[in-house]
């Protein structure tokens, strides 16, 4: 695989990966507005075209005149405010058949004219397979909240969250190997100390992906808007009040909050000691410009997490904070893989 090939494909991949933030984004604007249960139907064909005339906004408005969350809590709801809340789900339904799109034919096409390796056929399949299990999952989140009680199962919009980053981490991943292929392993302990501290960072973002998503899905950042304490506590003394205790890590507010806040404490304290373990070991200039980024990246996300809590998650704060999330795991991903590049066992940085 020439290097002009490789280029070509990690653009395609990082444009793909641009494209997963921005649905990332718009999921979540989707999820405070309360838009996903306004498309009651899965169509991945038809569904592209919405409602081109009155009858059919009427007829798709019946549609959801007949759920739960319009017999409960929007039986006031004209049509003007149904179209809405349905523009929101409709952008973020289209967006992602369109990744799916944009992934799958310069795929076909890279693949024909033999501009991808053997072993890296594999790994690009692998990211489409995830994509559709992306889109199932998306539909059988939306399913649950199609029924009783008009709520997005949690656990489904955690998962739905998680995949979302997976792909583009791989996305990501599989990008930054093609600009700057591995070619061996350091064997300076002090470089090889900062890739273990990254691994356990990427470990704890994850962590504050999914805690970010339970917070999310049982609305927690409406309760407990007082920072640092939560009402008055370090932890409140709630927080063990539904049994089994266990369940207490996912469906209460107090400890799912608690723990989400946990983790950005953790980062507080660990990425400066990155950065500053860095900037005194031999690494690249890349390396260093990374870690500066990420320590910008993540003072600024808990600032935004801390606004979002004051405020009570206002629907613009929260989307910058989810988006915010990708940014820093970007920067830690291409930080990571600095680390990884074998001209560090010399001793030199570039």
């Amino acid at each position: 695989m020439d290097t002009v090939a490789r280029r070509h494909v990690a653009a395609w991949l990082l444009v793909c990966s641009a494209m997963v933030f921005a649905i990332l984004v718009v999921g979540g604007v989707t999820r405070l507005t309360h838009s996903g249960l306004s498309i009651v139907e899965w169509q991945p064909i038809v569904g592209v075209i919405p409602p081109l005339d009155q009858a059919q906004w009427e007829e798709t408005f019946e549609k959801y005149r007949q759920t739960p969350e319009y017999l409960q809590v929007n039986h006031r709801m004209t049509l003007d405010e149904f179209k809405g809340i349905f523009f929101w789900e409709y952008v973020h339904r289209v967006l992602g058949r369109l990744i799916g799109v944009v992934f799958l034919l310069p795929l076909l096409y890279f693949w024909w004219r033999g501009k991808l390796e053997p072993a890296l056929v594999p790994k690009l399949v692998g990211i489409f397979l995830l994509g559709g299990l992306q889109g199932a999952m998306g539909w059988y989140m939306v399913k649950s909240g199609l029924v009783d009680d008009p709520r997005v199962s949690h656990y489904r919009l955690t998962a739905h969250l998680s995949l979302a980053f997976l792909i583009f981490i791989a996305m990501f991943w599989v990008a930054l190997d093609l600009l700057s292929p591995p070619r061996g392993a350091t064997h300076d302990a002090a470089v090889r100390s900062l890739q273990r501290t990254g691994f356990w960072l990427t470990v704890l973002v994850g962590y504050m992906v999914v805690s970010g998503g339970f917070v999310a899905g049982i609305r927690a950042g409406k309760a407990y808007n007082s920072f640092p304490l939560m009402n008055g506590h370090v932890l409140p003394p709630e927080s063990f009040i539904i049994d089994p205790w266990y369940l207490n890590f996912f469906n209460n507010m107090a400890l799912v909050q608690f723990d989400h806040r946990l983790g950005a404490w953790l980062l507080v304290f660990f990425v400066p000691w990155l950065w500053w373990k860095t900037r005194r070991a031999a690494v690249s200039n890349r390396a260093r410009l990374a870690v500066a980024l990420l320590l910008l990246g993540v003072f600024a996300q808990i600032g935004l997490g801390i606004a979002t809590l004051l405020l009570a998650v206002p629907v613009a704060l929260g989307a910058a904070h989810q988006g915010g999330a990708m940014v820093v795991l970007a920067l830690l991903l291409w930080l990571n893989h600095e680390l990884r590049l074998p001209q560090y066992a010399s001793g030199h940085a570039r």
